[in-house]
């Protein structure tokens, strides 16, 4: 289990990113954590994964104070990151290195053709679209078998179509180990496509305003009523979080007509 103890995190320059964030997450769990700019959802990331401890509080796996970056936690950030020197499949296999040669070969192998990349094995990052890069990044991300992977709005400069096609080679490659995800993302859909549960943040400093369980099976239906009901609570929740009102008609809680703008 992943716990957060009362996390806290202040800067040098005074900046109060974090206020108490107690947060457990269960093996296997995908929590997408949602807010307005400036409410401390990359920071919060940076804390789980060790990058940037917290200033008060404690990031606790299976019982292991995380104090600096962890063989059992991988990340993805927003951009792919990959070596330029290396291959597509050396990248993916970046993190196997204590692993024997034949090994390491069958799971960058099984890797890339469960991201469609099967044919890009020998091929230079440079020669990717950026699509086809996040998908290695995000291969190469899961292949040492993380306990935890931090996923920080790792599609958010991807056109529409790729993000979508991304989401689902995502949740493909997490049956594999299910592994506990932590998605940050200004995307209320993806949120909602993605997660067992969505915490909305608010800020000054970050903490949890409202959790939404997400129970709806998959895959998802980005059309059904259903669907659109739990989307309809997270932008409340959002707007709320913003100190913005929410309006009641017909005795349904709707978002204030700004909801879609609220980062």
């Amino acid at each position: 289990m992943l716990s957060l103890e009362r996390v806290s995190k202040i800067y040098p320059n005074g900046v109060h990113a974090l206020g108490g964030v107690s947060l457990e997450v269960e093996l296997g769990e995908i929590v997408a954590v949602i807010g307005g700019s400036g409410c401390g959802k990359s920071t919060l990331l940076r804390a789980i994964s060790g990058l940037d401890p917290a200033s008060e509080g404690a990031v606790v796996l299976d019982g292991e104070r995380i104090t600096a970056p962890h063989e059992k936690i991988g990340i993805i950030f927003q951009e792919p990151r990959l070596l330029p020197w290396l291959k597509v499949a050396d990248n993916v296999g970046f993190g196997l290195g204590d692993r024997p040669k034949p090994e390491r070969a069958q799971r960058v192998t099984a890797a890339l053709a469960r991201v469609g990349l099967a044919d890009k094995a020998a091929v230079w990052p440079r020669e990717l679209s950026g699509g086809q890069a996040q998908r290695v990044a995000i291969a190469r991300a899961l292949v040492p078998r993380p306990e935890v992977l931090l996923l920080d709005e790792p599609f958010s400069a991807l056109d529409a179509f790729t993000r979508s096609d991304l989401q689902d080679h995502l949740l493909d490659l997490w049956t594999d180990a299910k592994p506990t995800l932590v998605l940050v993302t200004h995307d209320v859909d993806e949120a909602i496509v993605l997660a067992d549960r969505v915490m909305v943040m608010c800020p000054r400093p970050g903490r949890i305003f409202d959790e939404i369980d997400v129970k709806l099976p998959r895959p998802r239906d980005r059309q059904s009523a259903a669907f659109d009901f739990v989307k309809r609570r997270v932008l409340v929740a959002l707007d709320r979080s913003l100190n913005r009102p929410a309006t009641t008609v017909d005795g349904e809680t709707k978002a204030t007509a700004g909801a879609a703008l609220w980062w």
